[in-house]
């Protein structure tokens, strides 16, 4: 629903991006290696988190049973959890979990994908939301593209837990769009860990859109680096439709028209749609 309501706001024109800050000279900006389908490549999980007790276990799982076919190709990896101000148990299960986790006290998902990305010490990030589960298909495909010299960065295609025609039209809607404008949604983003912190990383100023703006300056460097950005469209990510299930039509209706006519207010204030608690 998040990527949904990202269309509607973009449609209203671009947005100025904010770059945030990421290690310089001592950092792995410019010391990752970029040799790519060695047996010693790292890649970085990283999954914001906000109040995620309910969905974030299943997630996990879900991560580490794909992320065997990183370790049948002799690849470390490591999972990071980012607990972005949570007032549950996200931090507990995620550690329990053996994940790595991290604080980021502003609850905006551009800020906890950034606070991640800044822990990160894998060549590759993997970006992959807390009510989403991958599966082993889809891990062996990033892993392919991951292996390959002229890839950038990537996505894939989603399909939600919920049978809706609506929601199955405007999820058909953005995987079209995303495939041929090679937007990422935020639910699943792979990127070179030296290519997101050249560009900053997501825009910190906005609580939408925030995938679609950085798929925008990464589009720009992969051209500048005769580069590519992939959409996977032969395996699907698994995403959670729980905000058509907690919010009322007219409270969806509401944020829609919002989004249309005033898509700047949205996008650079804190909605309560995200962050009021329902779970």
């Amino acid at each position: 629903m998040t990527t949904m309501l990202a269309l509607v706001q973009l449609a209203r024109g671009p947005t100025m991006p904010a770059q945030a800050e990421f290690p310089g000279s001592d950092g792995l900006a410019e010391s990752v290696n970029p040799w790519h389908g060695c047996a010693r490549m790292k890649l970085s999980i990283i999954i914001p988190a906000f109040n995620e007790e309910k969905l974030l276990p299943a997630t996990l799982a879900a991560v580490r049973e794909a992320a065997s076919v990183f370790t049948a190709a002799g690849w470390r990896w490591e999972l990071i959890v980012c607990d972005n101000n949570s007032t549950d148990r996200t931090a507990a299960i995620a550690t329990a979990a053996g994940a790595r986790v991290v604080f980021e006290p502003v609850n905006q998902i551009g800020r906890a994908r950034n606070t991640g990305a800044r822990a990160a010490t894998g060549e590759w990030l993997l970006f992959i939301d807390a009510d989403s589960t991958p599966h082993g298909r889809l891990f062996a495909r990033v892993r392919e593209h991951v292996a390959t010299a002229d890839v950038l960065a990537g996505g894939c295609v989603m399909r939600t837990d919920l049978r809706n025609r609506l929601l199955d039209g405007l999820t058909a809607l953005w995987n079209r769009l995303s495939r041929r404008m090679k937007w990422m949604a935020g639910s699943f983003i792979f990127c070179r860990t030296e290519a997101f912190r050249a560009v900053g990383g997501f825009d910190e100023r906005l609580y939408a859109s925030e995938e679609i703006e950085l798929s925008r300056r990464l589009k720009r460097l992969a051209r500048q680096r005769r580069q590519r950005i992939v959409i996977i469209a032969e395996e699907t990510l698994l995403t959670s439709a729980r905000k058509v299930r907690l919010y009322s039509g007219w409270e969806l209706t509401k944020l829609f028209l919002q989004s249309f006519l005033m898509p700047w207010l949205t996008l650079r204030r804190k909605q309560a749609y995200w962050y009021d608690g329902r779970r």
